[in-house]
């Protein structure tokens, strides 16, 4: 039944980061200003230009997924896949023939299975075409994470991936928080995805001149606003949440973690790699949303932001937040967890709306860790450093992704009312 008035809940998160392996150790990270980036371990970076990213270290994906199944999937998935395990578990979400056709899964991934491609285009270059693995499809599309997860715990509902570059994982979000507002399921695991750190991944962005190239402290790489950032850093992780119309987890006593309220997009239209330096898409979309969550710019308690640690999009999300907000741009917390997390590109939006909510439950506003020295053009409050206590009922989270894809989404604390 199409009933826009429906609320959209969360009631289950799941993350594996370069912080940690679930949601309490990467937040318990990113609170205490910790750095997940360091040398590259995954392969030998030795010829590379960057020698360092954000790696999900201790990651057995047979400790989620049968080791038969396992074998048979790029590592982007089996991050999605264990991260859904933690989501369906906080969930409490039991998942059987009485309701597989009610629920879907939507994962957002920028670039999908790039490990396993550079891996068999070298084995059909050393060695034939008749050596290249008939796995190679399936591992490679970027829709398999949420095929996986669908197979896997058998799911039957929607189900299909975003792309949309680093706003691949809000996108995902926005677009399952539509499909139940609409009333074509109750619920949906949705999130992002993304695990690129190999020779052709940190090759293409060094190309672009997009990565920090800082090898002798790759922790203090990831700079976001700082004058002296040179960059983003990759990183790669997996992050589900689940949603549901308030009316299905109060029937079943779900526990409530917050609302979601409202998700806008806009393209900016003007550049594969550049955004518009006035920040005009950015700001539109923005402003789409709070007019959507039927909320002021002062009612905003914090902006997780995109700050990616380059220099055109730190100052021009800069721009669009002072668009928007006024002079209340000024007074409102932002921060950038990429400083810590690292760039997760597909995954990224999927991983800060988690780091949203985490923000309401717990009443504490990550931090931006290495600004030091501040930029003349960047002189918001970006939260430096240090964590900060405070009260937070309406989150709004920025991604913004190559191409000109501009999405945001916003989060408010649960309340009956």
């Amino acid at each position: 039944m199409n009933n826009l008035n429906t609320r959209v809940v969360i009631t289950g998160m799941g993350i594996l980061s370069p912080l940690g392996l679930d949601t309490a150790t990467t937040w318990e990270g990113l609170i205490a200003g910790k750095s997940g980036i360091d040398y590259i371990t995954l392969f030998d970076p030795e010829s590379m230009e960057t020698k360092f990213a954000g790696e999900v270290k201790g990651f057995e994906p047979t400790d989620y997924i049968d080791r038969k199944d396992a074998r048979r999937m790029d590592r982007f998935a089996q991050l999605a896949v264990a991260a859904s395990r933690e989501a369906v578990a906080q969930s409490r979400l039991e998942i059987d023939h009485r309701n597989h056709d009610d629920i879907g899964v939507i994962i957002g991934s920028g670039i999908g299975g790039l490990t396993t491609l550079f891996e068999q285009t070298k084995v059909l270059l050393e060695r034939g075409p008749d050596r290249v693995s008939p796995f190679l499809a399936p591992m490679m599309i970027a829709d398999i994470a949420a095929a996986q997860i669908s197979i896997i715990l058998g799911i039957k509902g929607p189900n299909f991936c975003t792309t949309s570059a680093c706003s691949s994982g809000s996108d995902a979000i926005g677009a399952a928080y539509e499909i139940i507002k609409h009333g074509d399921a109750p619920i949906m695991l949705a999130g992002g995805t993304e695990s690129i750190i190999n020779p052709l991944g940190i090759t293409a962005f060094n190309a672009l001149k997009a990565l920090s190239t800082r090898n002798d402290a790759p922790k203090l790489a990831s700079r976001p606003f700082d004058a002296e950032r040179d960059g983003f850093v990759i990183s790669e992780g997996g992050c589900v949440l689940i949603f549901e119309n308030l009316e299905h987890a109060q029937k079943r006593d779900a526990n409530i973690l917050a609302e979601i309220t409202a998700y806008g997009a806009t393209a900016d239209s003007y550049h594969v790699t550049q955004p518009l330096k006035n920040g005009e898409g950015a700001a539109k979309a923005m402003q789409i949303v709070l007019n959507k969550a039927g909320i002021t710019p002062t009612e905003v308690d914090y902006i997780n932001a995109h700050g990616t640690s380059t220099q055109l999009n730190d100052t021009t999300e800069t721009r669009a937040i002072k668009t928007v907000f006024g002079d209340y741009a000024y007074q409102v917390p932002i921060s950038s967890t990429k400083s810590m997390l690292g760039h997760l590109i597909g995954c990224a939006g999927a991983a800060e709306a988690l780091i949203c909510i985490m923000a309401i439950r717990n009443g504490i506003i990550p931090p931006t860790i290495n600004l030091t020295h501040p930029d003349p053009e960047c002189d918001l409050d970006y939260v430096p450093n240090v964590a900060r206590q405070a009260k937070v009922t309406n989150t709004l989270s920025n991604s913004f992704g190559f191409g000109g894809h501009n999405s945001v989404l916003i989060f408010r604390e649960y309340s009956e009312a």
